[in-house]
């Protein structure tokens, strides 16, 4: 169980390095990640590298037991470096530059940029790969953070590269963005562009492509710096740190290529239910690859500095979200950072040794949990966790990216919110959740919730198809198997695919006001459902209602097997089917379609009539929504998220202090590991 923080030396002056060393052990420090953004000291001039520094701060960790997670430096190119090349410096889709001063001033796809990053990852990597501190290698950091896109003339010609690669010929493009609509087709890929501005909406294709592009230029970046630290000789594990669910980077895809998964999460003290989101995160992040324990690379130990308001955790909560990370499988906790910088942007960002100094509730509270952090034994992992969720919840990047395109029937819908919700749902009811795309839902679960599938592959929907027909329970949401995987229309009409497995057939999508429009603006904003009566014997609970938002979609069923759950009973669809469910195969599995976007009643009313349908149990039951719980193979990790104190049956042998234990008392961000009988 790794436990630390970035640290900074480089903003200190050297005859404090000895303390720092000395307050880590007392701290209980295993590993820190050392020289993130220290590009500037390490080579301040081109050609030039300055190791000398860096080789006493490793040593002195080396010889204090603190182990090394090195990184490499790449994230923030030195000034002398934009001043030389000004062509490395990315630009936004007005054309405009960003300029240095900040952090991330650099094109993923310039040519020069790679050039310089490179050679300082060579010349770090040749020094360091066999230095017995560094057991990890930290590439760049929370790669595309700041800098989301990059439209500069460096992307525009890798962009064209990347076309050329992905479709072979123009007339290939062409056909899968329909360049023929408003007289766009191209006749060379040297004519297409990256979707910088324009007078209107922009080609839907070009949008999503532009979207795979960025996400594989960052990763390219990625990649190249992996393969620099092998061909160094370097055999430690190799990770960046991920930022749960990124819009810009599709980790599922970066997933195969770390050897850890790492990932920064900050939940915000101020929402009481950020626990939750926070779960959301780290259940994210054990499903990229359940094979192996992932790290928490970065959190605060108390307030920020990012938010409009920063307010401090309360006390005991940096340790319960730190709990929760391990019971969700983590095997490391790390912070941002070490010791509070003195000057910078980040100067009243919290850290591990605070500017207060040690006479304080946060450094009593890092010092504490790290004598909890290591008195754990060896937690379980891999094969020993493989089935801990039985609930898949489909979340899908390129989904995100296609279903928040414009030009939609509704384009209102923030496709992260709606996953969340459901993910609180099941929350709420303590039931295990692994966060997989849809090709993935194949692996033994017992129920699968996609809630918005807009674009669906052939071979995703053989996936799911067979998933039910296997004996699985899946529910459908609204504007789902509505395109292909280049955001067009399949031949036949809308839900093509998972139509005739769920025993439907959708005619319009039904348009609802958004919930946060103004008050005066006309239309339908809700239309409620509720259980159907006329449902027959085995209908649905009478609890199963809510207000569907944002869609209320005209659904007719199809075939003697499929059936209504519940309608909708006001507004232009009362009367019309708003849940409908499919008995398919001998293997009893169950196919359901909801034509809304339910509020967060209506969604935790599905969910409780979905479980209860499907017998899939809570990990532990009985427990208030403020208590959190996780199973980690026999290891069950209970949490209270700041409620009343409350008891929680768990039978077993206390994880920290090795007693027995039948029950646990939990007070306001009081925690239990329990390894279970």
């Amino acid at each position: 169980m790794h436990y630390g923080a970035d640290y900074n030396p480089e903003q200190w002056p050297e005859e404090l390095w000895p303390e720092d060393v000395a307050r880590m052990r007392e701290a209980g420090v295993t590993m820190v990640s050392l020289g993130i953004f220290s590009w500037s000291r390490i080579q301040p001039r081109d050609g030039e590298f300055d190791f000398e520094w860096l080789d006493r701060v490793i040593d002195l960790l080396h010889e204090g037991g603190i182990a090394v997670d090195l990184a490499t430096a790449t994230a923030s190119p030195p000034p002398w470096a934009t001043a030389a090349y000004p062509e490395m410096l990315p630009q936004d889709e007005n054309g405009a530059t960003y300029w240095p001063g900040s952090r991330q001033q650099f094109a993923p796809s310039s040519p020069v940029y790679r050039r310089l990053a490179g050679e300082l990852v060579a010349a770090i990597a040749e020094r360091y790969a066999r230095h017995p501190a560094v057991v990890m290698w930290h590439v760049n950091n929370e790669y595309g953070c700041h800098l989301n896109a990059d439209y500069a003339d460096a992307a525009r010609d890798a962009f064209r590269r990347w076309l050329a690669g992905r479709y072979g010929e123009i007339r290939a493009l062409n056909d899968a963005w329909g360049t023929t609509f408003w007289s766009q087709r191209y006749q060379s890929f040297d004519e297409v562009f990256p979707p910088r501005k324009a007078p209107y909406s922009r080609n839907p294709g070009q949008e999503l492509d532009f979207r795979r592009f960025t996400s594989d230029m960052l990763l390219e970046c990625y990649l190249m710096e992996r393969e620099i630290i092998r061909a160094a000789g370097a055999t430690q594990p190799i990770t960046t740190n991920f930022m749960g669910a990124f819009k810009p980077a599709n980790y599922v895809e970066w997933a195969e290529h770390m050897d850890v998964i790492s990932d920064d999460c900050y939940p915000d003290p101020n929402d009481p239910e950020s626990f939750r989101a926070a779960a959301f995160q780290r259940d994210l992040a054990r499903s990229l690859k359940p094979e192996v324990p992932w790290i928490l690379m970065e959190q605060s130990t108390n307030a920020l500095n990012w938010r409009p308001t920063n307010a401090p955790k309360a006390p005991g909560q940096m340790a319960a979200l730190s709990a929760q990370a391990i019971g969700r499988g983590a095997d490391g906790i790390l912070f941002f950072q070490w010791r509070q910088s003195r000057a910078g942007a980040e100067k009243f960002h919290s850290a591990m040794l605070p500017h207060a100094g040690t006479e304080t509730r946060t450094w009593r509270e890092v010092v504490a949990l790290g004598e909890t952090l290591a008195a754990l034994p060896e937690l379980p992992s891999g094969e020993a966790t493989a089935r801990d969720a039985r609930v898949a919840l489909v979340f899908d990047w390129e989904n995100w990216w296609a279903v928040e395109a414009s030009d939609h029937p509704q384009n209102a819908i923030d496709y992260l919110a709606v996953i969340q919700r459901w993910y609180r749902a099941l929350h709420r009811r303590h039931v295990q959740v692994d966060v997989v795309p849809a090709a993935r839902v194949g692996e033994g679960y017992d129920v699968a919730i996609a809630p918005l599938l807009y674009l669906v592959r052939e071979t995703d929907a053989a996936v799911l198809a067979a998933f039910v027909e296997g004996g699985g329970h899946l529910l459908v949401g609204p504007f789902s198997d509505v395109v292909d995987e280049f955001d067009r229309f399949r031949v036949g009409g809308f839900a093509t695919q998972l139509g005739p497995l769920c025993g439907i057939r959708i005619e319009d999508f039904g348009a609802l006001v958004a919930p946060d429009a103004a008050a005066a603006s006309p239309g339908e904003r809700v239309a409620p459902f509720a259980a159907d009566a006329q449902a027959g014997a085995d209908a649905a609970s009478p609890a199963l209602a809510g207000a569907g938002t944002l869609l209320a979609e005209e659904v007719h069923v199809v075939g003697d097997d499929a059936r209504r759950e519940a309608s909708f009973t006001e507004g232009r669809r009362a009367g019309d089917p708003a849940l409908t469910v499919r008995r398919v195969g001998a293997a009893g599995g169950t196919a359901r379609y909801l034509a809304t976007v339910p509020d967060e009643a209506g969604v935790q009313s599905v969910v409780d009539h979905l479980l209860s349908a499907t017998g899939v149990e809570p990990v532990l039951a009985g427990l208030p929504e403020h208590v959190e719980v996780a199973r980690r193979g026999r290891l069950v990790t209970v949490v209270n998220h700041g409620g009343p104190a409350a008891s929680v049956d768990v039978v077993g042998t206390d994880a920290v202090t090795g007693d027995r234990v039948e029950r646990v008392e939990l007070e306001a961000f009081d925690w239990a590991m329990v390894v279970a009988d």
